[in-house]
């Protein structure tokens, strides 16, 4: 009798652990995003957005500061913090396609202050370029603002001039060795020298190919063929990118290799494939968006820790949405039929993510982190329609 107890007891505890036991991995990926879970998601992270828009039209703030912030060379830092999260939130705003009054007097605020503060945008000071992020996420906002229905001719023409002020800003300070980066220590120089990032690299082509493709700008080719090779510089066999150009000679160190470059091959492999790298192919793309989704914790870990690096792959937290914008950028270069199965899975990691306000956030930046995190979220749920 006492061994039937607890045989009894044995059962019942098992029957209960399998009912509460997370549902696996290979299951989840089985079930299909709803597209009521998707829509829901986007009008509450737009709502967010329409919620904490600043009284001038842009986002974020040098508030909330904590102790240990990134170095930020006053004010030149914040305003190009100030304009990329303004950007990226904007951009998001206009993926969604949300024809609601209110998201639509949020749109013509946010492109006012746009209009107004971008040509201010400068170089916060000799280390730093910072503003490299204003110029290339202003350029997808440029598109993206032109690209809506019933732009005139005239609005078109003034959007393009905005547009080519900004790549002229970014080969102002595009780096001799090519590329773009946004720290220069060492010997001063009119263009900064020797200090490109494959992942700021990637961004400012990002931009530049958007306002090629919808607003018709020039850009020289020999500036554009010193970019894409500065990239290729610094991309190892496996399609890790390294940190930076002088990172080269350390490609096993623990940021330059596959669970490091999680978030940088996206961006870098983005940036490659439109500007024609043919080394970059679908099963390239199709292999990196696999791992992003199956290695997801290596990016996960650091998101929302308040200290750069101090992770697994000295992983920082603000490589998370950023990672999953380029992935779903490139996911839109494949063919319809293989984009379906990386739309439900990304859509899915990034909704699980949204905070109970409606906001994503990455990294704790002052008063920045929500906005521009909101800005991306956006962007690739949009995507995964």
């Amino acid at each position: 009798m006492k061994a039937l107890i607890i045989l009894y007891l044995l059962c019942s505890i098992n029957t209960i652990a399998q009912k509460t036991r997370p549902v696996p991995s290979a299951v989840v990926d089985e079930i299909a995003l709803k597209p009521e879970a998707l829509d829901k998601s986007i009008v509450e992270g737009v709502d967010f957005l329409i919620k904490t828009q600043n009284k001038n039209g842009s986002w974020g703030s040098a508030t909330k500061t904590k102790g240990l912030n990134i170095y930020a060379p006053i004010p030149g830092a914040h305003h190009a913090f100030r304009m990329g999260s303004t950007c990226l939130a904007l951009t998001g705003l206009l993926d969604t396609g949300d024809q609601r009054k209110e998201t639509l007097e949020t749109i013509a605020k946010a492109e006012a202050w746009l209009i107004k503060n971008l040509p201010r945008l400068r170089r916060a000071d000799d280390s730093t370029t910072y503003n490299l992020w204003g110029h290339s996420y202003a350029l997808h906002s440029i598109a993206a603002l032109a690209s809506r229905e019933g732009i005139t001719t005239e609005q078109k023409a003034k959007y393009k001039k905005m547009a080519q002020s900004q790549v002229v800003a970014l080969l102002t300070i595009q780096d001799l060795d090519g590329g773009w980066g946004y720290y220069h220590y060492g010997i001063i120089t009119a263009r900064p020298n020797f200090g490109s990032m494959s992942f700021s690299t990637a961004t400012v082509l990002g931009g530049i190919y958007d306002a090629m493709e919808v607003l018709d700008v020039k850009v020289p080719a020999s500036r554009l063929k010193q970019a894409v090779a500065s990239i290729i510089y610094q991309r190892t066999p496996d399609f890790s990118y390294v940190y930076a150009r002088g990172h080269k000679y350390r490609p096993r160190y623990s940021i330059n290799r596959p669970g490091g470059s999680l978030g940088r091959t996206q961006a870098c492999n983005y940036a490659l494939r439109i500007f024609g790298d043919k080394k970059v192919t679908d099963e390239i793309t199709i292999k990196w968006l696999d791992r992003l989704v199956k290695r997801n914790g290596w990016l996960d870990i650091g998101r929302k820790r308040p200290i750069p690096h101090e992770t697994h792959f000295a992983v920082s937290g603000y490589f998370y949405y950023y990672g999953h914008y380029y992935a779903i950028l490139g996911m839109k270069l494949l063919s319809e039929e293989k984009q379906v199965e990386w739309k439900s899975k990304i859509g899915k990691i990034i909704i699980q993510n949204q905070d109970k306000n409606g906001s994503w956030w990455d990294y704790p930046l002052y008063d920045y982190h929500q906005a521009y995190g909101t800005g991306y979220a956006l962007s690739t749920l949009s995507r995964c329609r």
